[in-house]
């Protein structure tokens, strides 16, 4: 049998007695917010430093952002006007090397781009439909870096696109051909100056 011991101070709880020593509260509302917060402004310090970095290390790297004012929003359209006094004038005693029939030409590995390098609004996209009426395929329309180009030329990257860039000038009425490497986006590039008369 369990023996009884005498009651002592030790046997009474007072009613008021408080808690003592370490006890855990609750976690504080938005907690995880604030977590998730830090973590993406970290992220997005890492990524600018890394965009600078590598900007340092190779300097073909470009960040501008395409023209949204342009007359089409292909990425590929972003070029600079080259100037086009230094054009050779379209050749008129060889003909053999004009292509006039776009249907000969396959535009799945040929592309033409319309630059308009003046301040008239839709220019390249009137010149891109009117292109396309003759049996030609424009592949990109947009506004050209600069809009004071003062003579209409078209450009093309490799040799073996000279014809066709003859064949475009002539159904443009443009007189000014010209190999040229700055618009390597393009086998055929037309910058449009404010020379330039769409035909009737």
């Amino acid at each position: 049998m369990a023996e009884r011991y005498p009651k002592d101070r030790f046997d009474e709880i007072p009613e008021d007695l408080a808690r003592t020593g370490a006890h855990r509260a609750p976690p504080p509302p938005g907690r995880g917010w604030i977590g998730f917060a830090w973590a993406a402004l970290a992220s997005g310090i890492l990524v600018v430093i890394g965009l600078l970095v590598l900007a340092q290390l190779n300097s073909q790297v470009n960040f501008e952002l395409p023209d949204l004012a342009g007359e089409s929003a292909s990425p590929s359209a972003s070029a600079s006007a080259a100037p086009a006094e230094s054009a050779t004038p379209l050749p008129t005693d060889e003909p053999d090397e004009v292509v006039t029939d776009p249907s000969t030409i396959d535009f799945d590995e040929i592309s033409i781009t319309m630059l308009n390098g003046t301040t008239t609004a839709g220019l390249a996209a009137e010149a891109g439909d009117y292109l396309e009426e003759q049996g030609w395929v424009v592949e990109t329309r947009t506004n050209a870096s600069e809009n004071d180009v003062p003579t209409s030329a078209v450009y093309y990257y490799d040799e073996v696109n000279a014809g066709i860039a003859r064949g475009v000038a002539e159904q443009l009425g443009v007189a000014a051909v010209q190999q040229s490497a700055a618009f390597p986006g393009a086998s055929v590039t037309v910058v449009l100056g404010a020379d330039f008369e769409l035909p009737s």
